[in-house]
């Protein structure tokens, strides 16, 4: 009986609907496995597909192509280590989420996931079979319980695993970011360990999908709670990692831990992520944005550049009477300090145009919010013919609380296929960019220093659309607005709520109601970095037509 058990492990980043691409990574994950000695090699949940699937999954042609992979892997990585990976399973009439064991060029073990989280951002309630209550498989000699994911979260799957004889748990997981996951996963797994007594192995893919990032940070515990390694957060990697038997039972042989970063770099990460792999994923090389001058575009336009390369980013300048000479000259020098392509497209004669064609339409109405819209608008239309002629996609630049409360023009300056600060409120914002200026990382490809003059981060903040307009005319403070957004979206809290934290109620109503007549503009915007278990997108389906308004 060996006293030793070596398991790579491959922290890696799938792309959904990439079978083949997807098959080529575990291949050469296994390889890098073999050559090691390694004892088996695993991979995260649902890797085959890619993850999260949504209903992709449920087609016939796509799970029965995925299958099918799983089984050429098999005897494609006969001679060597045992392969671990997560895909889908056909049985009876029920599809399943399944971890597949492979050993001797065929599928020798399938563990079914249990516990299916039906929350935030999954729905497996609708989309799989849940599994029975099973034991662990044999690895050579040795017995390891694979809880999948969520059935790690709770502690039936892991205490009848170890109750049926797993000497280890390895996690297979697809566990997507927001802001403080980390510490909520190390909490539940450290209760795994203690109730069953043996060490566990936490492993998490990493890359974007749509609005989620899979942050990484594969780790392992031992007996107590003792963290015994830990791999870095965000990135792909490849890790060796041996168990021990001893008198008490199999140890984790203690490894380098690496240290997670800071709140703020950890979520500035997210978002440049989120877009590099949504770019990548897509097959786009270059994008464009409305550099305004203001702090919203400076700091997307930041984050392009870092995710990208400022090579491939334009910046494009749409200036109309409204626009201040101080907004023309930030622009320009957030564009020259990314070293961003800078474009200057004034919108005057064409709204002097638009103007003229609707004046008998609208003779004898005063100007309005109308005429506001359509400089949004006839920018939108500008921005999206140039994305349409250079193959570039368009950015929006709307941050959490003007998401929230409608603040943007639908098909005007909501125009855009992503939006990298969707879940990020505007007093973050304004920090994040200050943390950006002070630091920088190997994985940021824009230039480090001042990228956002001091001038784009303290000025009032303000649309342009008229003269001296300031953001503050229309909403409150950007303080008292994110704290009450925070009450009534991310705690889901009541009016009431906001009351007793100190606000006004007439204010608390007034944002409630901007909250609820704005979905339909949500549904329609583009997709976004997903910071917080709060994001609009998911994490929060509300109907459009919504008479409710909260009366405490």
């Amino acid at each position: 009986m060996s006293d030793r058990f070596r398991i790579t492990l491959a922290q890696l980043n799938p792309t959904v609907g990439d079978i083949e691409g997807n098959a080529a990574k575990a291949r050469a994950a296994w390889e890098q496995g073999r050559e090691a000695g390694a004892d088996m090699v695993a991979l995260p949940e649902m890797f085959i597909t890619g993850y999260n699937t949504q209903d992709l999954v449920m087609k016939p042609i796509f799970h029965q192509t995925a299958i099918a992979a799983i089984e050429q892997l098999a005897k494609d990585c006969a001679e060597g280590p045992a392969l671990a990976v997560g895909g889908p399973w056909i049985e009876g009439a029920g599809l399943f989420n399944a971890y597949h064991i492979c050993r001797a060029g065929r599928v020798v073990s399938r563990v079914l996931k249990h516990d299916l989280p039906n929350e935030t951002v999954f729905d497996e309630v609708r989309i799989y079979d849940s599994g029975p209550l099973g034991g662990p498989y044999s690895v050579g000699n040795t017995r390891v319980g694979s809880p999948i994911c969520e059935d790690a979260w709770h502690p039936e799957v892991p205490e009848t695993l170890a109750e049926t004889g797993a000497e280890f748990l390895l996690v297979p997981n697809g566990s997507p970011y927001y802001r403080g996951k980390h510490d909520t996963r190390l909490n539940h797994m450290v209760a795994r360990v203690v109730e069953t007594g043996l060490p566990l192995i936490y492993l998490n893919m990493v890359g974007g999908q749509d609005d989620q990032v899979f942050d990484g940070a594969t780790f392992g515990l031992n007996p107590g709670g003792r963290l015994a390694f830990q791999m870095p957060q965000f990135d792909e990697g490849i890790a060796h990692v041996d168990l021990e038997r001893g008198p008490e039972g199999w140890r984790i042989v203690e490894g380098e831990e690496h240290a997670h970063p800071s709140e703020w770099e950890q979520d500035y990460r997210v978002m440049v992520d989120s877009l590099r792999d949504y770019m990548r994923k897509t097959g786009f090389k270059k994008v464009l944005l409305g550099l305004s001058g203001g702090i919203d575009s400076a700091i997307v336009a930041t984050i392009a550049a870092d995710a990208i390369g400022p090579e491939n980013v334009r910046c494009v300048m749409l200036p109309s009477e409204y626009t201040s000479p101080e907004s023309l000259e930030d622009a320009e020098a957030v564009a020259k300090a990314l070293g961003c392509r800078y474009d200057y497209v004034p919108i005057s004669q064409g709204r002097a145009a638009i103007t003229e064609t609707l004046a008998p339409l609208f003779a004898g109405l005063q100007p309005d919010l109308t005429e506001e819209n359509i400089q949004s608008r006839l920018r939108g239309l500008l921005l999206m013919a140039m994305s349409n002629k250079f193959g570039e996609m368009l950015l929006t630049t709307g941050n959490k609380s003007e998401v929230a409360v409608g603040y943007a023009t639908i098909y005007g300056d909501m125009a855009g296929g992503y939006n990298p600060i969707k879940d990020l409120y505007k007093t973050r914002v304004f920090e994040q960019c200050r943390w950006r200026n002070q630091n920088h990382r190997p994985w940021m490809l824009a230039p480090a220093g001042e990228v956002i003059p001091p001038r784009v981060i303290d000025k009032p903040p303000s649309a342009e659309l008229r003269a001296d307009q300031k953001d503050s005319d229309s909403l409150p403070d950007y303080p008292e607005l994110d704290a009450i957004l925070e009450i009534l979206v991310d705690k889901d809290g009541s009016i009431a709520d906001c009351v007793a934290a100190g606000f006004d109620r007439a204010t608390a109503q007034k944002v409630e109601k901007l909250i609820y007549i704005s979905e339909y503009k949500r549904f329609q915007s583009a997709p976004g970095a997903r910071l917080t278990k709060h994001a609009f997108w998911l994490d929060r389906r509300y109907p459009i037509v919504n008479r409710w308004r909260d009366p405490s």
